[in-house]
């Protein structure tokens, strides 16, 4: 068995729920044996977007995870990064 973390955060809540996982185990199956859906109802395991330590994943259901890994859960961008450098860019001129 191998020790994983999956790890998601919210403004007001953040949460890392360790899980033991047989070797093998993609991220996407990871982050569902968490049960981490059931404290954040609004994660739909098979459409967020996940990285392990901040690298993204393109395709978490064929990503074996590892002891240690830390399997994260990004919520989708506000806005676009590009646009909000704009936007001070043009309040402050």
């Amino acid at each position: 068995m191998l020790q994983v973390e999956v790890a998601y955060a919210r403004p007001d809540r953040q949460e890392i729920v360790t899980v033991d996982v047989p070797e093998g185990t993609t991220a996407l199956e990871a982050v569902k044996m968490s049960g981490i859906a059931d404290i954040f109802p609004e994660i739909d395991a098979e459409a967020i977007d996940m990285g392990v330590f901040g690298k993204v994943i393109k395709k978490p259901a064929d990503h074996p995870v590892r002891e240690g890994d830390r399997v994260e859960l990004y919520r989708p961008l506000k806005i676009d990064p590009k646009q909000a450098r704009l936007n001070r860019a043009k309040r402050k001129s």
